[in-house]
Protein backbone atom coordinates (compact mmCIF):
# COMPACT_ATOMS: atom_id res chain seq x y z
CA UNK A 1 0.00 0.00 0.00
CA UNK A 2 1.17 3.52 -0.85
CA UNK A 3 0.76 6.72 1.13
CA UNK A 4 0.41 10.31 0.00
CA UNK A 5 0.41 13.75 1.63
CA UNK A 6 -2.69 15.78 2.44
CA UNK A 7 -0.91 18.76 0.85
CA UNK A 8 0.76 17.12 -2.15
CA UNK A 9 -0.82 14.15 -3.92
CA UNK A 10 2.23 13.81 -6.15
CA UNK A 11 3.93 12.13 -3.20
CA UNK A 12 3.70 8.35 -3.14
CA UNK A 13 5.70 6.49 -0.52
CA UNK A 14 5.57 3.19 1.35
CA UNK A 15 4.09 2.67 4.78
CA UNK A 16 7.49 2.17 6.36
CA UNK A 17 8.71 5.46 4.85
CA UNK A 18 5.64 7.25 6.24
CA UNK A 19 6.35 5.86 9.71
CA UNK A 20 10.03 6.83 9.67
CA UNK A 21 9.39 10.35 8.34
CA UNK A 22 6.43 11.07 10.65
CA UNK A 23 5.33 14.16 8.74
CA UNK A 24 5.56 15.03 5.05
CA UNK A 25 8.28 17.53 3.99
CA UNK A 26 5.51 19.89 2.83
CA UNK A 27 4.01 19.95 6.33
CA UNK A 28 1.14 17.68 5.32
CA UNK A 29 0.11 14.43 6.96
CA UNK A 30 0.49 11.03 5.38
CA UNK A 31 -2.68 9.11 4.52
CA UNK A 32 -3.25 5.78 2.75
CA UNK A 33 -3.89 6.11 -0.98
CA UNK A 34 -6.87 3.81 -0.43
CA UNK A 35 -8.50 1.97 2.46
CA UNK A 36 -8.85 -1.80 2.74
CA UNK A 37 -12.39 -3.06 3.27
CA UNK A 38 -13.02 -5.88 5.73
CA UNK A 39 -15.11 -8.77 4.41
CA UNK A 40 -17.46 -11.04 6.36
CA UNK A 41 -14.72 -13.65 6.21
CA UNK A 42 -12.25 -11.19 7.74
CA UNK A 43 -14.64 -10.37 10.59
CA UNK A 44 -15.30 -14.07 11.24
CA UNK A 45 -11.55 -14.64 11.57
CA UNK A 46 -11.06 -11.58 13.77
CA UNK A 47 -13.80 -12.64 16.20
CA UNK A 48 -11.87 -15.82 16.98
CA UNK A 49 -8.59 -13.96 17.64
CA UNK A 50 -7.20 -12.38 20.79
CA UNK A 51 -6.35 -8.68 20.71
CA UNK A 52 -2.67 -8.92 19.63
CA UNK A 53 -3.75 -11.17 16.76
CA UNK A 54 -6.52 -8.77 15.73
CA UNK A 55 -4.17 -5.79 15.80
CA UNK A 56 -1.54 -7.60 13.71
CA UNK A 57 -4.16 -8.72 11.17
CA UNK A 58 -5.56 -5.20 10.71
CA UNK A 59 -2.18 -3.47 10.55
CA UNK A 60 -1.00 -5.98 7.97
CA UNK A 61 -3.71 -4.68 5.62
CA UNK A 62 -1.96 -1.29 5.69
CA UNK A 63 1.68 -2.34 6.02
CA UNK A 64 2.45 -4.88 3.32
CA UNK A 65 6.19 -4.37 3.89
CA UNK A 66 5.69 -6.38 7.09
CA UNK A 67 4.56 -9.99 7.29
CA UNK A 68 1.69 -10.93 9.58
CA UNK A 69 4.10 -12.91 11.75
CA UNK A 70 6.38 -9.89 12.13
CA UNK A 71 3.47 -7.72 13.22
CA UNK A 72 2.15 -10.41 15.55
CA UNK A 73 5.52 -10.60 17.27
CA UNK A 74 5.35 -6.81 17.72
CA UNK A 75 1.80 -6.74 19.11
CA UNK A 76 2.45 -9.64 21.47
CA UNK A 77 5.49 -7.87 22.91
CA UNK A 78 3.73 -4.50 23.10
CA UNK A 79 0.57 -5.72 24.78
CA UNK A 80 2.39 -8.05 27.17
CA UNK A 81 3.06 -4.86 29.16
CA UNK A 82 -0.68 -4.40 29.76
CA UNK A 83 -2.71 -5.53 32.75
CA UNK A 84 -4.87 -8.25 31.18
CA UNK A 85 -7.02 -7.51 28.13
CA UNK A 86 -5.55 -4.41 26.43
CA UNK A 87 -8.98 -2.94 25.60
CA UNK A 88 -11.91 -4.60 27.38
CA UNK A 89 -15.42 -3.63 26.28
CA UNK A 90 -17.63 -3.44 29.37
CA UNK A 91 -21.42 -3.41 29.21
CA UNK A 92 -22.66 -1.12 32.01
CA UNK A 93 -26.29 -0.88 30.89
CA UNK A 94 -28.63 -2.40 28.31
CA UNK A 95 -27.44 -0.14 25.50
CA UNK A 96 -24.31 1.37 27.06
CA UNK A 97 -20.76 0.03 26.72
CA UNK A 98 -17.40 1.42 27.80
CA UNK A 99 -14.26 0.67 25.79
CA UNK A 100 -11.44 0.91 28.32
CA UNK A 101 -8.16 1.84 26.66
CA UNK A 102 -6.06 2.57 29.72
CA UNK A 103 -4.71 -0.75 30.98
CA UNK A 104 -1.20 -0.10 29.67
CA UNK A 105 2.02 1.08 31.32
CA UNK A 106 1.00 4.76 31.68
CA UNK A 107 -2.74 4.25 32.36
CA UNK A 108 -3.87 6.19 29.27
CA UNK A 109 -5.17 5.27 25.82
CA UNK A 110 -1.97 6.49 24.17
CA UNK A 111 -0.34 3.24 25.31
CA UNK A 112 -2.46 1.33 22.78
CA UNK A 113 -0.32 2.83 20.02
CA UNK A 114 2.85 4.01 21.71
CA UNK A 115 3.84 0.54 22.91
CA UNK A 116 3.64 -0.57 19.26
CA UNK A 117 5.26 2.42 17.53
CA UNK A 118 8.84 1.85 18.79
CA UNK A 119 8.85 -1.59 17.18
CA UNK A 120 7.29 -0.29 13.96
CA UNK A 121 9.83 2.52 13.76
CA UNK A 122 12.97 0.52 14.48
CA UNK A 123 12.02 -2.33 12.13
CA UNK A 124 10.95 0.14 9.39
CA UNK A 125 14.37 1.83 9.62
CA UNK A 126 16.06 -1.53 9.32
CA UNK A 127 13.96 -2.48 6.29
CA UNK A 128 14.93 0.82 4.65
CA UNK A 129 18.59 0.26 5.40
CA UNK A 130 18.85 3.39 7.56
CA UNK A 131 21.51 3.51 10.27
CA UNK A 132 20.98 7.10 11.37
CA UNK A 133 19.69 7.77 14.87
CA UNK A 134 16.15 9.06 15.37
CA UNK A 135 14.93 12.02 17.40
CA UNK A 136 11.34 11.53 18.53
CA UNK A 137 10.07 15.06 19.07
CA UNK A 138 6.74 15.34 20.90
CA UNK A 139 4.35 18.05 22.00
CA UNK A 140 1.88 16.73 24.54
CA UNK A 141 -1.29 17.87 26.26
CA UNK A 142 -0.64 15.30 28.98
CA UNK A 143 -0.80 11.62 28.05
CA UNK A 144 1.09 11.30 24.75
CA UNK A 145 4.31 12.56 26.30
CA UNK A 146 4.45 10.01 29.07
CA UNK A 147 3.38 7.17 26.77
CA UNK A 148 6.07 8.12 24.22
CA UNK A 149 8.73 8.41 26.91
CA UNK A 150 7.81 5.02 28.31
CA UNK A 151 7.47 3.37 24.91
CA UNK A 152 10.85 4.55 23.59
CA UNK A 153 12.73 4.41 26.90
CA UNK A 154 16.22 2.96 26.34
CA UNK A 155 15.46 1.95 22.73
CA UNK A 156 18.79 1.86 20.87
CA UNK A 157 19.29 4.55 18.24
CA UNK A 158 16.42 6.70 19.49
CA UNK A 159 16.24 9.84 21.62
CA UNK A 160 12.89 11.09 22.93
CA UNK A 161 12.29 14.79 23.60
CA UNK A 162 8.95 15.89 25.05
CA UNK A 163 7.51 19.36 25.60
CA UNK A 164 4.32 20.02 27.58
CA UNK A 165 2.47 23.16 28.72
CA UNK A 166 3.64 23.94 32.24
CA UNK A 167 0.20 24.78 33.60
CA UNK A 168 -1.79 22.80 31.06
CA UNK A 169 -1.51 19.24 32.37
CA UNK A 170 -2.72 17.62 35.57
CA UNK A 171 -0.39 17.31 38.54
CA UNK A 172 -0.32 13.53 38.05
CA UNK A 173 0.52 13.82 34.34
CA UNK A 174 3.30 16.28 35.15
CA UNK A 175 4.68 14.01 37.85
CA UNK A 176 4.69 11.05 35.46
CA UNK A 177 6.80 12.98 32.95
CA UNK A 178 9.12 14.65 35.48
CA UNK A 179 10.03 11.29 37.01
CA UNK A 180 10.56 9.44 33.73
CA UNK A 181 13.38 6.91 33.76
CA UNK A 182 15.71 6.13 30.86
CA UNK A 183 19.05 7.31 29.49
CA UNK A 184 17.65 8.57 26.17
CA UNK A 185 14.79 10.80 27.36
CA UNK A 186 14.38 14.52 27.94
CA UNK A 187 11.38 16.52 29.14
CA UNK A 188 10.77 20.25 29.47
CA UNK A 189 7.73 22.37 30.26
CA UNK A 190 6.77 25.30 28.06
CA UNK A 191 5.54 28.60 29.48
CA UNK A 192 2.35 28.55 27.39
CA UNK A 193 -0.48 26.26 26.36
CA UNK A 194 -0.53 23.05 24.31
CA UNK A 195 -1.04 24.89 21.04
CA UNK A 196 2.14 26.86 21.73
CA UNK A 197 4.03 23.60 22.27
CA UNK A 198 2.51 21.92 19.22
CA UNK A 199 3.20 24.88 16.93
CA UNK A 200 6.81 25.11 18.10
CA UNK A 201 7.38 21.41 17.47
CA UNK A 202 5.73 21.56 14.03
CA UNK A 203 7.97 24.48 13.09
CA UNK A 204 11.01 22.36 13.89
CA UNK A 205 9.71 19.56 11.66
CA UNK A 206 9.41 21.77 8.58
CA UNK A 207 12.64 23.76 9.09
CA UNK A 208 15.17 22.58 6.49
CA UNK A 209 18.09 24.17 8.36
CA UNK A 210 17.19 22.20 11.47
CA UNK A 211 16.98 18.98 9.46
CA UNK A 212 20.38 19.65 7.89
CA UNK A 213 21.98 20.35 11.27
CA UNK A 214 20.46 17.15 12.68
CA UNK A 215 21.72 15.19 9.68
CA UNK A 216 25.26 16.44 10.36
CA UNK A 217 24.86 15.07 13.89
CA UNK A 218 23.69 11.71 12.53
CA UNK A 219 19.99 12.20 13.39
CA UNK A 220 16.66 12.25 11.57
CA UNK A 221 13.43 13.63 13.01
CA UNK A 222 10.29 11.62 13.61
CA UNK A 223 7.16 12.01 15.67
CA UNK A 224 5.18 10.03 18.22
CA UNK A 225 2.14 12.28 17.98
CA UNK A 226 -0.82 10.99 16.01
CA UNK A 227 0.42 13.02 13.03
CA UNK A 228 2.62 9.91 12.56
CA UNK A 229 0.79 7.17 10.67
CA UNK A 230 2.54 4.56 12.81
CA UNK A 231 0.82 6.09 15.84
CA UNK A 232 -2.61 6.38 14.25
CA UNK A 233 -2.77 2.92 12.67
CA UNK A 234 -2.80 0.91 15.93
CA UNK A 235 -5.71 3.07 17.09
CA UNK A 236 -7.89 1.89 14.20
CA UNK A 237 -7.50 -1.64 15.53
CA UNK A 238 -9.37 -1.18 18.79
CA UNK A 239 -12.49 0.09 17.03
CA UNK A 240 -12.53 -2.98 14.81
CA UNK A 241 -11.98 -5.08 17.92
CA UNK A 242 -14.88 -3.37 19.73
CA UNK A 243 -17.19 -4.33 16.84
CA UNK A 244 -15.98 -7.93 17.05
CA UNK A 245 -16.66 -7.95 20.80
CA UNK A 246 -20.17 -6.57 20.30
CA UNK A 247 -20.86 -9.35 17.82
CA UNK A 248 -19.37 -12.14 19.89
CA UNK A 249 -21.23 -11.04 23.03
CA UNK A 250 -24.54 -10.92 21.18
CA UNK A 251 -25.03 -7.21 21.89
CA UNK A 252 -25.56 -6.67 18.15
CA UNK A 253 -26.37 -8.88 15.18
CA UNK A 254 -24.27 -9.10 12.03
CA UNK A 255 -26.16 -6.42 10.08
CA UNK A 256 -26.80 -4.05 12.99
CA UNK A 257 -25.07 -0.72 13.38
CA UNK A 258 -23.84 0.86 16.59
CA UNK A 259 -22.82 4.32 17.82
CA UNK A 260 -19.50 5.55 19.20
CA UNK A 261 -18.75 8.62 21.32
CA UNK A 262 -15.12 9.74 21.59
CA UNK A 263 -13.65 12.44 23.85
CA UNK A 264 -11.09 14.21 21.70
CA UNK A 265 -9.00 17.35 21.40
CA UNK A 266 -6.45 16.68 18.66
CA UNK A 267 -8.92 14.60 16.61
CA UNK A 268 -6.66 11.56 16.34
CA UNK A 269 -8.69 9.13 18.44
CA UNK A 270 -11.97 9.87 16.68
CA UNK A 271 -10.28 9.93 13.27
CA UNK A 272 -9.16 6.35 13.86
CA UNK A 273 -12.83 5.38 14.30
CA UNK A 274 -13.73 7.25 11.11
CA UNK A 275 -11.09 5.19 9.29
CA UNK A 276 -12.49 1.99 10.82
CA UNK A 277 -15.89 2.99 9.42
CA UNK A 278 -14.29 3.47 5.99
CA UNK A 279 -13.07 -0.11 6.32
CA UNK A 280 -16.65 -1.30 6.72
CA UNK A 281 -17.17 -1.29 10.49
CA UNK A 282 -20.90 -0.42 10.81
CA UNK A 283 -20.70 2.72 12.93
CA UNK A 284 -23.95 4.63 12.56
CA UNK A 285 -23.33 7.82 14.55
CA UNK A 286 -19.80 8.91 15.41
CA UNK A 287 -20.01 11.56 18.12
CA UNK A 288 -17.21 14.01 18.88
CA UNK A 289 -17.21 15.03 22.56
CA UNK A 290 -15.45 18.26 23.57
CA UNK A 291 -14.92 20.10 26.84
CA UNK A 292 -15.20 23.89 27.20
CA UNK A 293 -12.55 24.20 24.47
CA UNK A 294 -15.24 23.21 22.00
CA UNK A 295 -13.60 24.28 18.77
CA UNK A 296 -14.20 20.86 17.20
CA UNK A 297 -17.87 20.85 18.22
CA UNK A 298 -18.34 24.33 16.77
CA UNK A 299 -16.59 23.36 13.53
CA UNK A 300 -18.61 20.19 13.01
CA UNK A 301 -21.82 22.11 13.65
CA UNK A 302 -21.04 25.22 11.59
CA UNK A 303 -18.15 24.53 9.20
CA UNK A 304 -16.15 27.38 10.78
CA UNK A 305 -12.85 26.62 12.51
CA UNK A 306 -11.94 29.74 14.50
CA UNK A 307 -9.07 29.77 17.00
CA UNK A 308 -9.85 33.34 18.07
CA UNK A 309 -11.49 32.37 21.32
CA UNK A 310 -10.74 32.08 24.99
CA UNK A 311 -8.52 29.16 25.94
CA UNK A 312 -9.88 27.25 28.93
CA UNK A 313 -7.81 25.23 31.38
CA UNK A 314 -10.15 22.42 32.34
CA UNK A 315 -10.36 19.32 34.49
CA UNK A 316 -9.94 17.29 31.28
CA UNK A 317 -6.58 18.80 30.25
CA UNK A 318 -5.68 16.34 27.49
CA UNK A 319 -8.50 17.93 25.48
CA UNK A 320 -7.43 21.53 26.09
CA UNK A 321 -6.49 22.11 22.46
CA UNK A 322 -7.47 24.77 19.90
CA UNK A 323 -5.43 23.52 16.93
CA UNK A 324 -6.46 19.94 16.18
CA UNK A 325 -3.76 18.51 13.92
CA UNK A 326 -5.57 15.41 12.73
CA UNK A 327 -8.57 17.34 11.50
CA UNK A 328 -6.46 17.99 8.39
CA UNK A 329 -6.82 14.32 7.43
CA UNK A 330 -10.61 14.55 7.70
CA UNK A 331 -10.66 17.74 5.63
CA UNK A 332 -8.67 15.95 2.94
CA UNK A 333 -11.45 13.35 2.68
CA UNK A 334 -14.31 15.87 2.86
CA UNK A 335 -12.69 17.85 0.03
CA UNK A 336 -12.49 14.70 -2.13
CA UNK A 337 -8.74 14.49 -1.54
CA UNK A 338 -8.09 17.89 -3.08
CA UNK A 339 -4.55 18.50 -1.81
CA UNK A 340 -4.39 22.12 -3.01
CA UNK A 341 -7.66 23.02 -1.27
CA UNK A 342 -6.48 21.30 1.92
CA UNK A 343 -3.16 23.13 1.79
CA UNK A 344 -4.96 26.45 1.32
CA UNK A 345 -7.12 25.86 4.40
CA UNK A 346 -4.04 25.04 6.47
CA UNK A 347 -2.34 28.18 5.14
CA UNK A 348 -5.37 30.23 6.17
CA UNK A 349 -5.31 28.67 9.63
CA UNK A 350 -1.64 29.55 10.12
CA UNK A 351 -2.04 33.04 8.66
CA UNK A 352 -5.44 34.08 10.00
CA UNK A 353 -6.25 31.60 12.76
CA UNK A 354 -9.49 30.67 11.04
CA UNK A 355 -10.86 28.80 8.02
CA UNK A 356 -14.29 27.69 6.91
CA UNK A 357 -15.89 25.15 4.65
CA UNK A 358 -19.46 24.97 3.39
CA UNK A 359 -21.73 23.60 6.12
CA UNK A 360 -23.83 21.79 3.51
CA UNK A 361 -20.71 20.06 2.17
CA UNK A 362 -19.79 18.98 5.68
CA UNK A 363 -23.24 17.48 6.28
CA UNK A 364 -23.24 15.81 2.86
CA UNK A 365 -19.82 14.20 3.26
CA UNK A 366 -19.98 13.19 6.94
CA UNK A 367 -23.66 13.20 7.94
CA UNK A 368 -22.93 10.59 10.61
CA UNK A 369 -20.36 12.80 12.39
CA UNK A 370 -22.07 14.63 15.26
CA UNK A 371 -20.64 16.78 18.04
CA UNK A 372 -21.43 18.04 21.51
CA UNK A 373 -19.62 19.35 24.55
CA UNK A 374 -19.73 19.23 28.34
CA UNK A 375 -19.08 22.06 30.76
CA UNK A 376 -16.91 21.61 33.83
CA UNK A 377 -19.98 21.26 36.06
CA UNK A 378 -21.58 18.73 33.72
CA UNK A 379 -18.36 16.72 33.62
CA UNK A 380 -18.16 16.44 37.41
CA UNK A 381 -21.87 15.69 37.62
CA UNK A 382 -21.41 12.82 35.19
CA UNK A 383 -18.53 11.33 37.17
CA UNK A 384 -20.86 11.36 40.17
CA UNK A 385 -23.84 10.01 38.21
CA UNK A 386 -21.90 7.12 36.67
CA UNK A 387 -20.65 6.18 40.12
CA UNK A 388 -24.14 6.32 41.66
CA UNK A 389 -26.11 4.70 38.83
CA UNK A 390 -23.66 2.14 37.45
CA UNK A 391 -21.08 1.86 40.24
CA UNK A 392 -18.57 2.79 37.53
CA UNK A 393 -15.72 5.24 38.19
CA UNK A 394 -14.55 7.27 35.20
CA UNK A 395 -11.92 9.92 34.64
CA UNK A 396 -12.96 13.45 33.54
CA UNK A 397 -12.21 12.87 29.83
CA UNK A 398 -14.42 9.79 29.75
CA UNK A 399 -17.03 11.75 31.69
CA UNK A 400 -17.09 14.38 28.92
CA UNK A 401 -18.01 11.61 26.46
CA UNK A 402 -20.57 10.19 28.91
CA UNK A 403 -22.21 13.62 29.28
CA UNK A 404 -22.41 14.14 25.50
CA UNK A 405 -23.75 10.60 25.11
CA UNK A 406 -26.53 11.24 27.63
CA UNK A 407 -27.45 14.47 25.81
CA UNK A 408 -27.60 12.61 22.49
CA UNK A 409 -29.77 9.79 23.84
CA UNK A 410 -32.06 12.25 25.59
CA UNK A 411 -32.55 14.23 22.37
CA UNK A 412 -32.90 11.31 19.94
CA UNK A 413 -34.15 8.34 22.01
CA UNK A 414 -31.71 6.28 19.94
CA UNK A 415 -31.54 2.75 21.38
CA UNK A 416 -28.64 1.46 19.32
CA UNK A 417 -25.71 0.05 21.22
CA UNK A 418 -23.43 2.91 22.24
CA UNK A 419 -19.68 2.58 22.80
CA UNK A 420 -18.19 5.29 25.02
CA UNK A 421 -14.43 5.47 24.61
CA UNK A 422 -12.68 5.65 27.99
CA UNK A 423 -9.26 7.22 27.59
CA UNK A 424 -7.63 7.29 31.03
CA UNK A 425 -7.68 5.63 34.42
CA UNK A 426 -9.57 7.64 37.07
CA UNK A 427 -6.45 7.32 39.22
CA UNK A 428 -4.66 9.74 36.87
CA UNK A 429 -7.06 12.49 38.01
CA UNK A 430 -7.73 11.64 41.67
CA UNK A 431 -8.48 15.15 42.94
CA UNK A 432 -11.26 15.71 40.39
CA UNK A 433 -12.71 12.20 40.64
CA UNK A 434 -12.62 12.12 44.44
CA UNK A 435 -14.29 15.53 44.61
CA UNK A 436 -17.04 14.42 42.22
CA UNK A 437 -17.92 11.12 43.89
CA UNK A 438 -17.42 12.10 47.55
CA UNK A 439 -17.71 15.90 47.56
CA UNK A 440 -14.31 16.17 49.24
CA UNK A 441 -11.87 19.01 48.66
CA UNK A 442 -8.50 17.29 48.96
CA UNK A 443 -6.19 19.15 46.58
CA UNK A 444 -3.07 17.10 47.23
CA UNK A 445 -2.85 14.60 44.37
CA UNK A 446 -1.11 11.88 46.34
CA UNK A 447 -3.49 12.11 49.30
CA UNK A 448 -6.48 12.15 46.95
CA UNK A 449 -5.03 9.07 45.27
CA UNK A 450 -5.12 7.13 48.53
CA UNK A 451 -8.59 8.43 49.36
CA UNK A 452 -9.90 7.36 45.96
CA UNK A 453 -8.49 3.89 46.45
CA UNK A 454 -10.11 3.66 49.90
CA UNK A 455 -13.55 4.82 48.78
CA UNK A 456 -13.67 2.74 45.60
CA UNK A 457 -12.02 -0.36 47.02
CA UNK A 458 -9.72 -0.46 43.97
CA UNK A 459 -5.95 -0.68 44.20
CA UNK A 460 -3.86 2.21 42.94
CA UNK A 461 -2.15 1.11 39.70
CA UNK A 462 1.47 0.29 40.67
CA UNK A 463 2.91 2.56 37.96
CA UNK A 464 1.09 5.49 39.62
CA UNK A 465 1.65 4.39 43.21
CA UNK A 466 5.44 4.44 42.74
CA UNK A 467 5.48 8.11 41.70
CA UNK A 468 5.40 9.34 45.29
CA UNK A 469 8.94 8.11 45.89
CA UNK A 470 10.35 8.69 42.40
CA UNK A 471 13.00 11.32 41.67
CA UNK A 472 11.86 14.39 39.74
CA UNK A 473 14.49 14.43 37.00
CA UNK A 474 12.99 17.02 34.64
CA UNK A 475 11.77 20.32 36.09
CA UNK A 476 12.97 22.80 33.45
CA UNK A 477 10.51 25.43 32.14
CA UNK A 478 11.37 27.19 28.86
CA UNK A 479 9.94 29.85 26.60
CA UNK A 480 8.01 28.54 23.58
CA UNK A 481 10.68 30.03 21.30
CA UNK A 482 13.42 27.93 22.93
CA UNK A 483 12.23 24.50 21.73
CA UNK A 484 14.82 24.21 18.96
CA UNK A 485 17.63 25.47 21.18
CA UNK A 486 16.64 23.11 23.97
CA UNK A 487 16.56 20.15 21.61
CA UNK A 488 20.07 20.81 20.28
CA UNK A 489 21.47 21.41 23.78
CA UNK A 490 20.18 18.01 24.90
CA UNK A 491 21.47 16.22 21.79
CA UNK A 492 24.81 17.95 22.13
CA UNK A 493 25.14 16.73 25.71
CA UNK A 494 24.12 13.23 24.63
CA UNK A 495 26.86 13.20 22.01
CA UNK A 496 29.55 14.95 24.07
CA UNK A 497 29.55 18.10 21.96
Amino acid sequence: MKYTSTRNKQISISGIEAIVQGISPDGGLYVPCDFPVLTKKDIAKLIEMDYPERAAYIMNLYLDEFTYDELLEITKKAYSTFDGDPCPLLSIDEYLNVLELWHGPTCAFKDMALTVLPYLLTISKRKLGLDEKTVILVATSGDTGKAALEGFKDVDGVDVIVFYPDKGVSAMQKLQMQTQEGKNVFVAAIDGNFDDAQTAVKNVFVDEKVKARLKDMGYALSSANSINWGRLLPQICYYVSAFCDLLSSGEIEERETFNVCVPTGNFGNILACYYAKKMGIPVDKLICASNDNKILTDFLNTGVYDTHREFHKTISPSMDILISSNLERLLFEILDRDDLATKELMTELKRDGVYKIDKKLLRKKVPFLLAGYATEEETEDCISAASDVYDYIMDPHTAVAYSVTMDYISETRDEKQMVIVSTASPFKFPVVVQRAINATNENDELKALKDLSFWTGEEIPPQIAKLEKSERRFTKVIDKNQVEQCMFEYLGERNGR
